[in-house]
């Protein structure tokens, strides 16, 4: 008789920390000539899925993205490498950060090219939200990247709090007032 599955109840960073590289080629380019956007948020949204479910031990899907900043272009030949880990744990979501490199293989220059963070939610046998474990931080890298998470996490609510308190207003002139200066014509 098998003995049943043990309740793991934390695990390390170091667990699920997850590294995708890829060829950027060139069908992955723009009109520009360098990488889309676009696939290199669907790389991020495989390493965080990756990522996320190894250290929930369940099926994860993205809630959210906390911004995503292209600071470098990314050139056809290059490879791209994601690192992702594990910064913060919810009760039944993660907080997975994403730092993106490339490398000019001929050359071997590297550069930081996006930094970001995704929120998974771990999802059960029924697609209901399932419970994950919890996070050992085992040094001051993974102490720094989760108290980071959960101040971004409060920032968000209380940002989310703010937003909804703005009072847009409804006559023409109030509007013309709010605003002067910017490039928008009223009609």
């Amino acid at each position: 008789m098998p003995t049943p599955p043990q309740t793991v109840s934390y695990k390390p960073v170091s667990f699920s920390k997850t590294i995708l590289t890829e060829l950027m080629i060139p069908s992955y380019s723009n009109f520009g000539g360098k990488i889309h956007g676009g696939i290199l948020l669907s790389l991020m949204d495989k390493v965080a899925y990756v990522c996320a479910s190894k250290h929930a031990g369940n099926y994860c899907v993205t809630a959210s993205i906390d911004t995503v900043n292209f600071l470098e272009p990314i050139e056809v030949g290059d490879l791209v490498s994601l690192m992702a880990s594990v910064n913060y744990v919810g009760k039944t979501s993660v907080v997975v950060g994403i730092r993106v490199v490339s490398e000019n293989v001929k050359t071997n220059d590297i550069k930081h090219t996006n930094t970001s963070y995704f929120t998974m939610v771990a999802k059960d046998e029924h697609n209901k939200p399932a419970q994950v474990p919890g996070l050992v931080l085992a040094n001051s890298d993974d102490i720094r990247r989760f108290i980071r998470a959960k101040s971004r996490k409060e920032l968000k609510q209380n940002y989310s709090k703010e937003l909804e308190q703005i009072n847009i207003p409804t006559n023409d002139e109030q509007c013309k007032v709010l605003l002067a200066g910017e490039r928008c014509i009223l009609l």
